[in-house]
């Protein structure tokens, strides 16, 4: 699995030329991000899989009666078997308006054992700043199943406790950006890179005009732009459809300690070192042997223990790295000893403690 794991690697680094990326395709303008939305609700219509009397569902529930002039005696405290307290998610994205529609996620809060079947009731979703943006209800679909018998037994696929609703809140409130008063347009990389950043700077000069962009950092654009919201969006047309040679990514190998998964990416390179990595195996074999007492004796049958533990260490000889070998070198080192995915764990940090491994090494 390594070795296949590292040709593919090998071969699309090496086969695949680098080819120009589109401007938007490499981060998104300051103005226009989401946003993220919670709520509090209560879903009804439960099958008996609810929260069975939790004290905040029941204040829910007498919460929503209110809505509708209904009082509740204080001391009643139903057995809500049927209805659930959740918890509402959602994603507000940039320039949504008023009468549009979000999906939403919908997570149990309590002990309810499925939300299959149930419906949410109106509920209000608001953002960091507390205010409402979008409110929320519908019936839900939930892809988990859970089934529990008579006996205690219990049988559960995926998660029955969460579900979601297509186009189940509706924009209240649109977010003001106010990205057609700033003094300039902000143009924000996914990833922080210099060599990227200055490299977008020069392509809306070359389209717009010289020093109407500047790379503020290695994250930020700054582009001059006339006032006015139908001007900047036309502005923000272009440049986004503009093509762009990012930088290449910085040397790094990644290794997933849990799973054993190792990737090396194209900048790689190793110095020139000698390395020899063998294997150690200790095996323990147990032979217990059963003692019986001697006739007509009071003795008792007793086992005896008899270990043999034997330690067997593979020499392996010392190979050679070339100075700055490349990702396909590594891969036909790496085939021709055979080395586990733990076997190249070790011989990559110990490369990068010798200083023979110029890339960064990230453990997950």
């Amino acid at each position: 699995m390594l070795r296949i794991l590292l040709t593919l690697f090998a071969a699309l680094t090496f086969s695949t030329p680098a080819t120009a990326e589109r401007v938007k395709d490499l981060g998104q303008f300051q103005s226009l991000r989401s946003n993220q939305l919670t709520g509090y609700g209560i879903v009804v219509g439960l099958a008996g899989t609810g929260d069975d009397g939790l004290e905040y569902s029941t204040q829910g529930m007498k919460g929503i009666a209110a809505r509708f002039g209904i009082t509740l005696p204080p001391n009643l405290n139903p057995a809500l078997k049927n209805s659930a307290a959740v918890m509402i998610t959602a994603d507000l994205p940039a320039m949504a308006k008023p009468g549009q529609r979000l999906d939403i996620t919908v997570s149990a809060l309590g002990k309810a054992k499925s939300l299959r079947g149930g419906t949410l009731l109106m509920s209000p979703l608001r953002g960091a700043d507390g205010q409402i943006y979008a409110m929320a209800q519908g019936n839900l679909a939930v892809g988990g199943l859970g089934v529990e018998a008579a006996d205690g037994s219990k049988l559960s696929v995926n998660v029955p406790s969460a579900g979601r609703i297509p186009g189940g809140a509706s924009v209240e409130r649109a977010v003001e950006t106010g990205f057609g008063d700033t003094p300039e347009l902000t143009f924000n990389l996914a990833e922080a890179d210099i060599t990227t950043a200055t490299r977008v700077a020069a392509a809306i000069n070359q389209s717009l005009g010289m020093g109407r962009a500047r790379a503020i950092d290695a994250v930020s654009i700054g582009i001059m732009a006339e006032p006015g919201q139908e001007a900047r969006i036309a502005l923000m047309s272009r440049i986004e459809n503009l093509t762009v040679q990012p930088a290449d990514a910085p040397a790094r190998v990644i290794v997933n300690a849990r799973t054993g998964t190792v990737v090396i990416n194209g900048a790689v390179r190793i110095r020139a070192a000698a390395v020899s990595h063998g294997k150690l195996t200790v095996r323990v074999d147990e032979d217990p042997r059963v003692i019986q007492p001697g006739p007509f004796s009071r003795g008792r049958t007793e086992t005896e223990q008899a270990s043999d533990i034997s330690v067997i260490e593979q020499g392996a000889p010392m190979f050679e790295t070339a100075d700055t070998a490349s990702l396909a070198d590594i891969v036909k080192t790496v085939n021709a000893i055979g080395a586990s995915p733990a076997d190249l764990v070790a011989i990559l940090e110990a490369l990068k403690q010798a200083g023979a491994l110029k890339a960064e090494l990230v453990v997950l």
